[in-house]
C-alpha cells in the first residue's frame, strides 16, 4: 500500500497550511445552535456564521478534516450502508475555505496542485464539471490549468449550483471526478450512465459569490468565498488502488477485528461492512455527547446500534460484541481524534448496555418477522406489522426494511406511516399539556448585559412587544416584553434562570416576571403598571436576594461538576442543568447509580472547596486557548471565538456566561438532596446550597428527633431501636403464618367431607372460608396426597376479587386438564387463567358468582369422565 488514510489526511493539512490556511479542528457531530441540522454533515457547517457575516474570526483561510454523519433527517444514507461501495453513516470531509480572501482561480489551482503534484494522480484520469453558465470557471480550467475542453462538462442542474437556503449565500460549483477505467461500467456526469461507478466525484469546489433575494434576484456578494469538500474515504480508495471504500486500510482493519470478534470466516460478507461502518458513527456520536434514547439524535444512534447488533446476530455472534470493536477503532483513528481515547470507557459502556437491552428482544422480534414473512402471499411486508415491530419490539422500520431487502421483499411504507400517524394522533389526544410558543417573535436589536458587577442601572427602551407584535407603547395592564440598551438582568441561558425585578419610569412600573434572550436582545417579560413608550429612560432594579441565591447555586454547580469528575472519572460530562434560587439540578453522563459513599465523597470535595474560600477568577480568552488550558465546555453549546472562563482555584475551570459568587466561601454549605437515573447513561443529582442547605439539614434533624421520640429513644439509639422492631415483626409474622397454616389444616379436614364421586372418580369443588389465596396451592397438594386419585377445584373470595385453583392427579390428566377446568370456572366469575395439566390457577372479579360456578363443575366433568 503506497499511502495510508492517516497519511493522506496529514498531507492535506500540510499542503494547505503551506498556503496560509489555519488548521481548524473538526467540530462536534452535534451542530452548535443550528436547529436546521440533525448532525454535522459537511465541513462548512462550523463556518456557517462566518459565511453569513455574523461571526468574525482571526483568520480568513481555513483547512479542516470534519467528521460527518448522514443517518437521519434529510441526509440519510443508513439503508444503503453495506450494499454500495461508497455509502457510509460516518465519513470524513477534507475541506479548505476562504472567507472573502481568494476565489475561483486559487481554489481551482490549489485543488489541481494537491491532486496532481502532492498525491500524484494521473492528469488524464481527471475530468471536471462546472455550472453551465460559469464561463469564468471554464476559462480557468481550460486556459490556466490546461484541461482539454472535452473534459470540462457543463451541468445545468442544481447539482452544480449550491445554496444555503431559499435565500442567502449561494453560487456555482465545480466538481472533480476520477475515472476508474473502462473495465467498470458507467458514464461521465451528465450522461444517462452517470450513476455507474466508473466516474467518481472526489472533490466539490463551491464558489460562493451571490446573495439570493426573496424575489429570486442574485446580488453579487461583496466578499466572495470558497467552500470545498473532498471525501477522505473516496480519495483513499483511489490512492490505495481499490474500488470500494470498504477496501481501504481503515475499513479492512475494522472488518478484520469484527470478523475475529463475531467468529466470521467470510471477509466479503456485507454484514461485516455494516458493522465496521456503524462502529465509527456510534463511537463518534457518543464521544460528542449523544446517547441512545427514543427521540431525536439519540433515536438515530439507537437505530444504528440495533442495526449493527442485528448484523452481528446474523453473522452468528453468540454474545454482546459491538463494544469490543471500540479498541480497534481507537487504534485506527485515535491519534487524529483524541476524543476517542478520552471517551473510550464511556463509549464501551454505552454500546454494551444498549446491546444487552436490545438482545433481550431481538430474537423474539426476528421470530415474529420471519414467521410473518413465511406466511406472506405477496412480496410486501404489511405496514401494520412493520409498525408493531417498531412500537412493541423496538425494531426501527429501516431495520425491518434491511431484513426485507435481504429476502427480496419490500415494506409497505405508506401503511407504516399511516400507523405512525395514528399513534401520534393518539399521543396528542392523550397529552394534558398545551404548548404556547411564539417562534415568530424576533428582535432586531442588541442589548448589553451589565449585570456581572451591577444589580441596578439606567437605560433606554429600544423595543416593545405586546401580543406577539412590536408596538410603540405598553399601557396599564398590558402583558409584554421590554428590551433595553443595557440591563443588569440576566437572561435565561446555560441552565441559569432569568432574573426578576422592576423597571421604573416617571410614568409607571413594569414588574419583570422573567428575563429571556430574544436573538441578541435581553427581553424583560412582565406586566405594565402605567405607560411605557419607546425611548423612555428606565431605572432597572433586579431582585437582589433572588440573584444572590442563584449565584450561590450556580457556583456550587461548577464545584459539583468538577467533584463528580474526580470521584467517578473523566467520562462525566454535563448533559443539562437547572439553576434557580431554590436549588440546583445537574444531569451528567454515567452508567450506574452513585453509591452513598460516592455521594458523600462529592459532598466532601465541594464543601472542602467552600471552606478554602477561593476567590473566583473570570477571564476573557480565545476559545482554543481556553480549551488548551483545560476549561470545560458544555455539550451542545456554540461558543464565540472569545469566551468567558470562570475558574475556582485549580479545582474548576469552565466556559460560562452566567453569574457567580466572588469567593467559594460565599456558598456557605452544600448538600445533595437526591440522585437518580433519567435516561440510559444519564444520571441526575439535585442539591441545595447556602441557606437552603442549612434549612434542609435542620428539617432532617427535626424529623429524626420526632421519630426518636415516637420510638422512645434518642437520635443516637434510633438505628438500634428500628432493628429491634424489624426483628420483632419478623418473629410475629412467622407466628402468624403458623396459625394460618393450622387454620387451613383444620378447614381442610372439614372440606374433605364434601368429596363426591363421578363415574368412580373423586371430585372436590368448593369455596373455602377464612383461607388466604396464597395457601391454595399447598392445600391442593395436600388434598392430592390424601385422596391419591382426584380432581380438585378450590375458590376463595375477598372484596371484589376471586382466586381459583384446579388440581388433577397425574393418573387423570389424560382425561381432564387442570387449565381447561379452571378456565371453565373462571369465565363464569369474570376472569381467566392457566397453568400445567396437573395444576392451574385463575382469577376473577365477580365473587357473587363463585358458588354457582363451582357447582357447575359436576355437570362439566360428567361430560368428560
Amino acid at each position: 500500500m503506497s499511502i495510508t488514510t492517516a497519511e493522506i489526511r496529514c498531507a492535506f493539512f500540510d499542503f494547505f497550511a503551506s498556503k496560509g490556511h489555519q488548521k481548524v479542528s473538526s467540530s462536534s457531530l452535534v451542530p452548535g445552535n443550528d436547529p436546521t441540522l440533525l448532525f454535522t454533515n459537511a465541513g462548512m457547517n462550523q463556518f456557517k456564521d462566518v459565511f453569513l457575516g455574523t461571526e468574525i474570526r482571526s483568520y480568513n483561510r481555513a483547512v479542516s478534516s470534519q467528521r460527518c454523519v448522514r443517518a437521519g433527517g434529510k441526509h440519510n444514507d443508513l439503508e444503503n450502508v453495506g450494499y454500495t461501495a461508497r455509502h457510509h453513516t460516518f465519513f470524513e470531509m477534507l475541506g479548505n475555505f476562504s472567507f472573502g480572501d481568494y476565489f475561483k482561480t486559487d481554489a481551482i489551482q490549489f485543488a489541481w496542485d494537491f491532486l496532481t503534484k502532492e498525491l500524484k494522480l494521473p492528469k488524464e484520469k481527471l475530468l471536471v464539471t462546472i455550472y453551465h453558465e460559469d464561463d469564468e470557471a471554464f476559462d480557468i480550467w481550460a486556459n490556466k490549468i490546461g484541461i482539454a475542453e472535452d473534459k470540462i462538462i457543463r451541468i445545468s442542474t442544481s447539482d452544480n449550483f449550491w445554496s444555503m437556503g431559499d435565500t442567502g449565500p449561494c453560487g456555482p460549483c465545480s466538481e472533480i471526478f476520477y475515472d476508474h477505467g473502462e473495465h467498470i461500467w458507467g458514464g461521465p456526469p451528465g450522461t444517462p450512465e452517470e450513476d455507474g461507478d466508473r466516474f467518481i466525484e472526489i472533490w466539490n469546489l463551491v464558489f460562493m459569490q451571490f446573495n439570493r433575494q426573496s424575489d429570486g434576484t442574485m446580488q453579487p456578494l461583496p466578499k466572495p468565498s470558497i467552500d470545498t469538500g473532498m471525501g477522505l474515504e473516496r480519495i483513499s480508495a483511489i490512492l490505495q488502488n481499490v474500488h470500494s471504500n470498504y477496501e481501504i486500510d481503515i475499513f479492512q482493519n475494522l472488518i478484520a477485528a469484527t470478523a475475529e470478534v463475531v467468529g466470521a470466516t467470510d471477509r466479503e460478507d456485507k454484514s461485516l461492512r455494516v458493522i465496521a461502518d456503524h462502529i465509527r458513527s456510534c463511537s463518534f456520536l457518543i464521544a460528542d455527547g449523544v446517547l441512545p434514547s427514543n427521540e431525536g439524535r439519540g433515536y438515530v444512534l439507537r437505530r444504528i446500534i440495533r442495526r449493527a447488533v442485528r448484523h452481528g446476530n446474523k453473522l452468528g455472534a453468540s454474545d454482546v460484541f459491538f463494544y469490543r470493536l471500540v479498541a480497534a477503532l481507537e487504534s485506527q483513528m485515535g491519534e487524529a481524534y483524541p476524543e476517542l481515547k478520552e471517551n473510550r470507557e464511556l463509549i464501551e459502556k454505552v454500546l454494551k448496555t444498549e446491546e444487552e437491552q436490545f438482545s433481550r428482544t431481538l430474537e423474539r422480534g426476528m421470530n415474529i418477522l420471519n414467521e410473518a414473512i413465511s406466511e406472506l402471499d405477496s412480496d410486501v411486508i404489511p405496514g401494520e406489522l412493520v409498525f408493531k415491530l417498531y412500537d412493541t419490539y423496538g425494531f426501527p422500520a429501516d431495520l425491518t426494511n434491511d431484513v426485507a431487502r435481504e429476502k427480496n421483499l419490500t415494506i409497505d411504507e405508506a401503511g407504516f406511516q399511516a400507523s405512525m400517524a395514528e399513534q401520534r394522533k393518539r399521543a396528542q389526544q392523550a397529552s394534558q399539556f398545551d404548548t404556547d410558543y411564539n417562534d415568530q417573535l424576533k428582535s432586531n436589536c442588541s442589548s448589553e448585559f451589565v449585570g456581572y458587577d451591577q444589580v441596578a442601572n439606567s437605560s433606554k427602551i429600544i423595543e416593545l412587544f405586546h401580543a406577539g407584535q412590536a408596538v410603540d407603547k405598553l399601557v396599564d395592564g398590558n402583558e409584554g416584553i421590554v428590551i433595553l440598551q443595557q440591563s443588569a438582568f440576566y437572561a435565561e441561558s446555560g441552565g441559569q434562570v432569568g432574573d426578576t425585578g422592576v423597571l421604573t419610569t416617571t410614568n409607571g412600573q413594569f414588574r419583570v416576571k422573567d428575563t429571556v434572550k430574544l436573538g441578541n436582545a435581553i427581553a424583560h417579560k412582565g406586566v405594565a403598571n402605567g405607560e411605557f413608550k419607546l425611548a423612555d429612560v428606565v431605572k432597572v432594579e433586579l431582585d437582589i436576594e433572588r440573584r444572590e441565591a442563584i449565584k450561590i447555586n450556580h457556583s456550587a454547580t461548577h464545584l459539583m461538576h468538577a467533584a463528580l469528575k474526580q470521584v467517578l472519572g473523566e467520562h462525566v460530562n454535563q448533559k443539562g442543568s437547572l439553576v434557580t434560587e431554590e436549588r440546583l439540578r445537574f444531569d451528567f453522563s454515567h452508567f450506574e447509580a452513585l453509591t452513598s459513599e460516592e455521594l458523600q465523597s462529592v459532598e466532601k470535595l465541594v464543601n472542602g472547596q467552600i471552606r478554602k474560600n477561593t476567590q473566583l477568577q473570570t477571564k476573557l480568552m480565545n476559545l482554543d486557548e481556553a480549551k488548551s488550558a483545560g476549561a470545560m465546555a458544555l455539550f451542545g453549546e456554540k461558543y464565540e471565538e472569545d469566551v468567558r472562563v470562570v475558574s475556582m482555584g485549580d479545582f474548576s475551570m469552565e466556559l460560562c456566561g452566567g453569574t457567580h459568587v466572588k469567593s467559594t466561601g460565599d456558598i456557605g454549605f452544600f448538600k445533595i438532596v437526591s440522585e437518580s437515573g433519567i435516561a440510559a447513561g444519564i444520571r441526575r443529582v439535585e442539591a441545595v446550597s447556602g441557606e437552603k442547605a442549612l434549612e434542609l439539614v435542620q428539617a432532617q434533624e427535626q424529623q429524626v428527633a420526632r421519630l426518636a421520640g415516637l420510638l422512645k429513644t434518642d437520635p443516637d439509639g434510633l438505628t438500634t431501636r428500628i432493628q429491634q422492631m424489624i426483628e420483632r415483626n419478623k418473629h410475629t409474622e412467622k407466628e402468624l403464618d403458623k396459625l394460618k397454616q393450622q387454620l387451613a389444616a383444620n378447614a381442610g379436614a372439614d372440606v374433605l367431607s364434601q368429596v363426591i364421586e363421578i363415574n368412580g372418580i373423586k371430585v372436590l369443588s368448593t369455596q373455602l372460608q377464612g383461607v388466604e389465596a396464597k395457601s391454595l396451592r399447598a392445600m391442593v397438594d395436600d388434598f392430592k396426597n390424601q385422596l391419591s386419585s382426584a380432581i380438585i377445584v378450590l375458590g376463595v373470595s375477598e372484596e371484589n376479587k376471586v382466586s381459583l385453583i384446579a388440581g388433577v392427579t397425574k393418573d387423570l390428566v389424560s382425561k381432564v386438564k387442570a387449565g381447561e377446568l379452571v378456565n371453565f370456572v373462571a369465565q363464569q366469575v369474570g376472569g381467566k387463567g392457566g397453568g400445567r395439566p396437573d395444576m392451574a390457577q385463575a382469577g376473577g372479579t365477580e365473587p357473587s358468582k363463585l358458588v354457582p360456578a363451582l357447582a357447575s363443575v359436576k355437570e362439566w366433568l360428567q361430560d368428560k369422565l
